[in-house]
């Protein structure tokens, strides 16, 4: 079969479904790995209908046995992976007090954990290959964090220190890793969020909404980078903006702007 082969997690909605799409439009064979078996059927009528070719196997990231399968699968079924997309993930928010302990647990060990048990579990294959790459869906938030969101900035850091860490570890394997951090743009990710503050859930679909960027866009951004070798994928331009601006200025000079930035921001109950 001619084509890529490229494992997406989190393929059924939202990010993950618009790189389906995109990759299955450049001749790629697609694979799907969700726990959303009704969106990723609905997905899979998208790709064929576009003459993509792709097919479904379900997954939860945060099960080692899920994961061990579906990487045998794929072995006995392609016989390698050319590109892994490590985007399912979930979001999280609200102020300290409102976050409790098994809230950090849960969005650490899909957005982080998940990850690295994707990645452990498919680079031994992608070792044997030429050439390889992992694009790891990390968040803005990961290297521009705001208020309100603790636990969902950090595990987005975390992919972003982990894709960091791949990237080197991982060159001499001829393994490419890339990083994208994008900002806010309209998927559904609010609606899956866990937050016990109130006014915290419409806060993030109001930021959601503002984006003038599409996920079909956002896809094509990181099909385009990734392919060109860019390790991090900055998707927005006031992202890139943002991220210049914490590099280049003084710390407590960019710690102090981003304070009274923040002086107002926050949910309304």
């Amino acid at each position: 079969m001619a084509g890529e082969r490229v494992l997406i997690t989190g393929g059924a909605s939202g990010l993950g479904e618009a790189l389906a799409l995109h990759y299955g439009a450049n001749a790629a064979q697609v694979c799907i790995a969700d726990i959303n078996a009704e969106g990723a059927q609905a997905a899979l009528k998208k790709i064929t209908a576009a003459g993509g070719l792709a097919f479904f196997l379900p997954c939860d990231i945060t099960r080692q046995e899920d994961v061990d399968k579906l990487a045998s699968t794929i072995k006995e079924r392609w016989g390698g992976l050319d590109i892994l997309i490590n985007n399912a993930g979930v979001a999280t928010g609200g102020a300290l007090e409102f976050e409790d302990i098994a809230q950090w647990q849960w969005v650490m060990d899909i957005n982080v954990l998940g990850m690295v048990r994707m990645t452990q579990a498919f680079a031994p294959m992608m070792k044997a290959q030429d050439k390889a790459s992992i694009i790891n869906i990390a968040s803005q938030a990961g290297i521009t964090p705001i208020s309100f969101m603790g636990s969902y900035n950090a595990s987005k850091a975390a992919v972003v220190s982990f894709s960091e860490t791949m990237h080197i570890e991982l060159a001499k394997d001829n393994i490419q890793v890339s990083v994208v951090c994008p900002s806010f743009f309209p998927t559904k990710l609010d609606q899956g969020m866990r937050s016990t503050q109130p006014g915290v859930q419409e806060l993030v679909a109001k930021l959601l909404k503002r984006s003038d960027i599409t996920a079909a866009q956002v896809a094509q951004i990181i099909y385009q980078q990734a392919k060109a070798g860019q390790f991090m994928i900055l998707t927005h331009k006031l992202g890139r903006q943002a991220y210049r601006l914490k590099r280049f200025l003084p710390t407590m000079s960019y710690m102090n702007m981003m304070k009274k930035k923040m002086a107002k921001f926050g949910p309304r109950a």
